[in-house]
C-alpha cells in the first residue's frame, strides 16, 4: 500500500506532460502558421519549405522529438537541455523559421538553471548556447546572410535563448531561498520561545521544590499537635481521641495529596533547590500583606472580600497548596499590572460565594494616556500559574478587557469536609472532654 490515491496517480502524469505537450503543440502550430504565411507571401519568411516538401516534415519531426525529450525527463535536466539543443542545428533548413525550435530550449534551459547546483549544469548551459548559436548562424548563411552577421546573430540568439532563462531561474531561486530563510528564522524563533518557556517552567518547578518542605511541615505540625492531644485524651475522653485520630488521618491524607500533586508537577526536573533556599510558606492570609506592599510601592490597588473567605482557610477547605496558588496568582497579577499598566487602577477580589469555591480576580485598567511603557517582552509567569492551578484542580482564565485593561481569574474548588474533620476546639459542648 503506497498511500497514493488513484486520482493522485492520474494527476501526476498529466502535470508531468503538460509542459512538453504545450511546447510541442506551440512549435507545430508556429511551424504550420509560418508555412501558411510563406505560401501567401514568399518574402515574409525566407527559407521556409512548403507542406509538399519532405524538409517540412523533417522539421515537424524534429520539434516533436524535442517535446518528447522534454517529457522523457532523465535523471538530470542537463541531459534534456543537450538533447533539445542538439536539435536546433537540424532545423537550419527552416531558414528564418529556426526560432520555432528554440521554444523547447527556453524551457529546458530554465529547468536546468532552476534545478540547483550541479557539476553538469553550467557545461550543459554553455553547450546548449553553442548549439543554438551554430544552428542560427547556419540558417542565416543558408538564406544568404554575411558570415559576420550570421555569427553575431547566432551569438545574440544564444544569449537570449539560454541567458534569459538563467536570469529568470536566478530570480525564482532567490525568492525560494528567501522563503526558506524566513521559514528557518520562524522555526528558530519558535524553538527559542519554547526554550525560554521551558526555562521558566524549570524555574517555577525549582521554587515549588523548595516549598515541599513547608507543605510537609505545615501538615506534620498539625499532626504532632493532635497526636499529643490524643495521648492526653485517650483515657479521659475516648470520643475526643477518636475525633483527633480522624483528624490525624485527614491531615496525613491531605499531606500525601499535596505532595503527590507537587511530585507530578516536578516529575520532569532533576535540579533540586538549594539546601538553604527554602522560602516562606505563603497562605491566603498573606494576600492582604501582599496588596499593602504593592500599594506602598505606588500601585493604586484595592482588596475586596466576599463570603466566608477566612473560613475556607481556617477549616482546611483550602489546603496549603491551594492557598499558595492563590497567593502566587495575586502576586503575578499585581506584578503584571505594575509592569504593563503603571498608574492604572487595580482591583483584587476574593469571592468565596457559598463556600464551595474561592474565585480570585485580579484586574487592572488601561495605562493612562501618555504613560511611557517599557518595550513589551513576553513573560512566562502565566506558565507557572497555569501549572500550579492544574495540580490543585483549579481553573485559570486570563485575557484583555473591553476597556483595554487585563484580568486574571482563578477558581479554586474547596475540599468537602466531613463532621469528623473538625479540630478539638470545634467540638460541641455535648461531646464533652477537655481541650488541650
Amino acid at each position: 500500500m503506497t498511500g497514493v490515491t488513484e486520482p493522485a496517480r492520474r494527476r501526476q502524469p498529466l502535470a508531468r506532460y503538460a509542459v512538453p505537450a504545450t511546447c510541442g503543440g506551440l512549435a507545430v502550430g508556429l511551424l504550420v502558421a509560418a508555412t501558411l504565411l510563406h505560401a501567401a507571401d514568399p518574402t515574409s519568411v525566407l527559407g521556409m519549405p512548403g507542406f509538399d516538401d519532405p524538409t517540412w516534415w523533417w522539421a515537424a519531426a524534429v520539434v516533436v522529438a524535442q517535446a518528447v525529450a522534454l517529457g522523457v525527463r532523465p535523471r538530470t535536466t542537463p541531459g534534456v537541455l543537450l538533447a533539445v539543443g542538439a536539435a536546433v542545428p537540424a532545423l537550419a533548413v527552416l531558414g528564418e523559421g529556426i526560432g520555432i525550435g528554440l521554444v523547447a530550449v527556453l524551457v529546458a534551459a530554465f529547468e536546468t538553471a532552476v534545478e540547483g547546483p550541479s557539476p553538469r549544469r553550467w557545461p550543459a548551459l554553455a553547450a546548449a548556447g553553442v548549439l543554438v548559436a551554430a544552428g542560427v548562424a547556419t540558417s542565416e548563411l543558408r538564406i544568404g546572410s554575411v558570415a559576420a552577421a550570421a555569427v553575431v546573430g547566432g551569438l545574440v540568439q544564444a544569449l537570449g535563448t539560454v541567458g534569459l532563462p538563467v536570469l529568470a531561474a536566478a530570480v525564482v531561486g532567490s525568492r525560494r531561498e528567501a522563503r526558506t530563510a524566513r521559514a528557518d528564522t520562524l522555526a528558530a524563533r519558535t524553538r527559542e520561545h519554547d526554550a525560554l518557556v521551558q526555562v521558566a517552567v524549570e524555574r517555577e518547578r525549582t521554587a515549588m521544590a523548595r516549598e515541599l518542605h513547608d507543605i510537609a511541615a505545615h501538615h506534620l505540625s498539625g499532626i504532632a499537635v493532635m497526636t499529643g492531644a490524643i495521648g492526653r485524651q485517650i483515657d479521659v475522653d475516648p470520643a475526643g481521641a477518636k475525633i483527633a485520630v480522624a483528624q490525624v488521618r485527614e491531615q496525613s491524607t491531605a499531606m500525601l495529596r499535596d505532595l503527590r500533586n507537587l511530585v507530578v508537577l516536578l516529575r520532569d526536573t532533576d535540579a533540586p533547590g538549594d539546601a538553604d533556599g527554602a522560602v516562606r510558606m505563603e497562605t491566603l492570609a498573606g494576600v492582604a500583606e501582599l496588596v499593602d506592599r504593592a500599594r506602598e510601592s505606588g500601585l493604586d490597588v484595592t482588596l475586596e472580600r466576599s463570603g466566608p473567605v477566612d473560613e475556607l482557610a481556617a477549616t482546611g477547605s483550602l489546603g496549603p497548596l491551594a492557598q499558595l496558588v492563590v497567593y502566587r496568582t495575586v502576586q503575578e497579577g499585581l506584578a503584571n499590572a505594575s509592569r504593563h499598566a503603571p498608574g492604572a487602577r487595580c482591583e483584587v477580589l476574593l469571592d468565596a460565594g457559598d463556600g464551595s469555591a474561592l474565585v480570585v480576580t485580579v484586574r487592572n485598567g488601561p495605562p493612562p494616556d501618555g504613560t511611557d511603557l517599557p518595550p513589551h517582552e513576553p513573560g512566562y509567569g502565566l506558565v507557572g500559574m497555569r501549572e500550579r492551578a492544574e495540580v490543585t484542580g483549579a481553573t485559570l482564565r486570563h485575557g484583555p478587557r473591553v476597556d483595554g485593561g487585563w484580568q486574571l481569574r482563578l477558581t479554586v474548588p474547596a475540599a468537602e469536609r466531613t463532621p469528623t474533620e473538625r479540630t478539638p476546639t470545634e467540638r460541641t459542648p455535648t461531646e464533652g472532654g477537655t481541650t488541650p
